[in-house]
């Protein structure tokens, strides 16, 4: 793939993702198996750096990895949470089927629910990556007049 129709292709991604001009994201638990084409196509779509793990900023996104071993799902999703601005989702990133570190979907619809969230999506966000969109359920967001 020509870098023009990789820049694309991550344009692409980055705005399914639903990244636009301003959108401020936030990557956490990262490790060395993320996929590093998606975050710079996120940066380049934004127009902003990455909000950093430790940070107290408000978020419009935050993209959760999670692998498998990587402990109590419902506790890091109501984590992620504390950050998103009113009108903010997560995106669960896990392992492909096959993949190491997947997560079988049973725990995923065990914890999302838990966490107070509900799915509305999901998508491959990258050759070994696939993306669940989370959002609090449309009773619980705060309606600004």
């Amino acid at each position: 793939m020509s870098p023009t129709a990789a820049n694309a292709e991550g344009q692409r991604r980055a705005e399914r993702l639903g990244v636009v001009a301003g959108t401020m994201v936030q990557s956490i638990n990262e490790d060395d198996d993320i996929a590093g084409d998606l975050l710079e196509a996120i940066t380049a779509a934004s127009g902003t750096e990455l909000v950093p793990e430790d940070s107290d900023d408000v978020v419009d996104i935050v993209l959760l990895w999670w692998r498998d071993e990587d402990g109590d799902l419902a506790n890091a999703l109501i984590d992620a949470r504390r950050q998103l601005s009113d009108q903010g989702v997560i995106w669960l990133l896990t392992p492909k089927s096959g993949r190491q570190g997947h997560v079988e979907p049973s725990d995923i619809l065990d914890a999302v629910p838990t966490a107070g969230l509900v799915q509305t999506s999901t998508l491959s966000v990258a050759q070994e990556w696939a993306g669940m969109r989370l959002a609090a359920p449309k009773t619980q967001r705060v309606r600004h007049r």
